[in-house]
């Protein structure tokens, strides 16, 4: 049977399958800490990278602006200030979620985080940093990681903006993870001018309906196997083994109540939530909203730094556009991320109700690139970018942007201004959803 072949099939694979097992549902094992996964194959470009942007000829907001300046306005004055979840932000940016890896809680993070803070844009750190890494290290004379990243982050932050948000996931709460950082002195400075946040954390791009996967040595899984389910899925010869979080349970009474205890039990703190891209993401936002959420993010198929098993990577969660789509005219700060690293993939999801986009994967290479300024320079093209896009739109917040100022190739044509009654135009048009959208 050695000469076996199946045209049009993907034999390769299978073969793989044949021999690894287990092992070959996942990346490979020593690629984790190294390699950044999200999106792959039919999430790679997704609905949002098709849309264009449509500038209008009339542009009545220009003129306000025109008047308001006593000159012709250009793309410097865009104003791109902005609130985020309760913060003050000088960008529509914020630093996304990463945690536990060694790229998120090691040199990387810190000087990520020291950059975001130079930036006076948000920052969120990921689950799991005190559950793998401790809240000190050895006598407490160390700080941990995810202290580590809130000191550098608090040394270079101007007065007035940014801020820190501190995930949790089921993990974490058994740590007592807000506790702990709400009741540290050394992050007093931020409660007390109003610039920390606990976010709750339902789910990520890269794994909708999963917990956190790591992988960790044989030593390290041994220390862990008292808080995560550990297995060995590489191998019985392999030194790797796969540390598994648990997802957590989330109805809509579940979520109204963690947000109320959130409130009461640390009432200086914002609360954020965090949802993965799932089909009811418009319900679960509006029941967040409602209950008092501070910021929504929800993170598209496309995003999402963390490892995890190639289907979900290629075939779970909706994209991001959809997701857009599908909340609609958001009740409250919504955020979005997923394969942010351009301004206009920014704009159309500012245009779609999105507050901010969070940069996750393109941060953190950025930051690999240079470890002093890589982030700041992204920030400051994707910052021009946006400003040269809104400013040919005719508006000059980003917070003006609306559905109408994006085209869909396979959306019907919009009729003309000829064809409008009279004292109507096509501007309060709304671009048609995307192929497949229930809006």
């Amino acid at each position: 049977m050695s000469g076996l072949r199946a045209a049009g099939f993907p034999e390769h694979e299978v073969r793989a399958r044949a021999r690894n097992g287990t092992a070959e549902v996942f990346p490979a094992a020593g690629s984790y800490g190294g390699e950044l996964f999200g999106a792959r194959g039919t999430h790679a470009h997704d609905e949002l990278d098709r849309a264009r942007l449509a500038p209008p000829v009339f542009m009545p907001l220009r003129l306000e602006k025109l008047i308001e300046l006593g000159r012709e306005p250009g793309y410097e004055d865009v104003d791109l200030r902005t609130g985020i979840g309760g913060f003050a932000a000088e960008l529509p940016l914020y630093l996304s979620a990463f945690g536990s890896t060694r790229a998120g809680s090691g040199d990387l993070g810190v000087a990520a985080s020291r950059q975001a803070a130079r930036l006076g844009v948000p920052m969120v750190i990921g689950e799991n940093m005190v559950p793998v890494h401790g809240y000190w290290r050895g006598d407490g004379a160390v700080r941990s990681a995810l202290l580590a990243r809130i000191a550098a982050y608090a040394e270079e932050l101007p007065d007035g903006v940014g801020g820190v948000v501190v995930q949790q996931s089921t993990e974490d709460a058994d740590s007592e993870v807000w506790n702990l950082v709400y009741s540290d002195p050394g992050t007093r400075p931020l409660l007390e001018s109003g610039r920390l946040a606990f976010e709750l954390k339902t789910g990520q791009g890269a794994k909708p309906g999963l917990g956190g996967m790591t992988v960790v040595g044989a030593a390290e899984a041994e220390r862990l196997a008292g808080r995560f389910d550990v297995r060995e899925v590489f191998g019985e010869d392999s030194e790797h083994r796969l540390r598994c979080a648990t997802a957590g349970t989330f109805t809509q009474e579940i979520v109204r109540q963690q947000l109320r205890f959130m409130r009461n039990n640390f009432p200086k703190a914002r609360t954020w939530v965090k949802f993965h891209p799932g089909r009811d993401v418009a319900e679960a936002a509006a029941t967040a909203w409602a209950a008092g959420a501070d910021a929504v993010t929800v993170d598209g198929a496309e995003g999402g730094t963390g490892w995890a098993p190639r289907v979900f990577l290629d075939q779970v969660g909706l994209s991001l556009a959809e997701c857009l789509h599908r909340i609609g005219r958001p009740a409250g700060c919504l955020l979005a991320s997923g394969r942010m690293w351009e301004g206009g993939r920014a704009v159309r999801a500012l245009a779609l109700g999105a507050r901010a986009v969070g940069l996750g994967r393109a941060a953190l290479i950025a930051v690999d690139e240079d470890p002093e300024a890589g982030l700041v320079r992204l920030a400051e093209a994707l910052a021009l970018e946006i400003r040269l896009l809104t400013g040919a739109l005719g508006k000059y917040r980003t917070d003006a942007l609306d559905p109408a100022d994006l085209w869909w190739p396979d959306a019907p044509a919009v009729p003309s201004r000829a064809a409008a009654p009279e004292g109507e135009g096509t501007a309060g048009h709304a671009a048609p959803a995307p192929t497949g959208s229930t809006r």
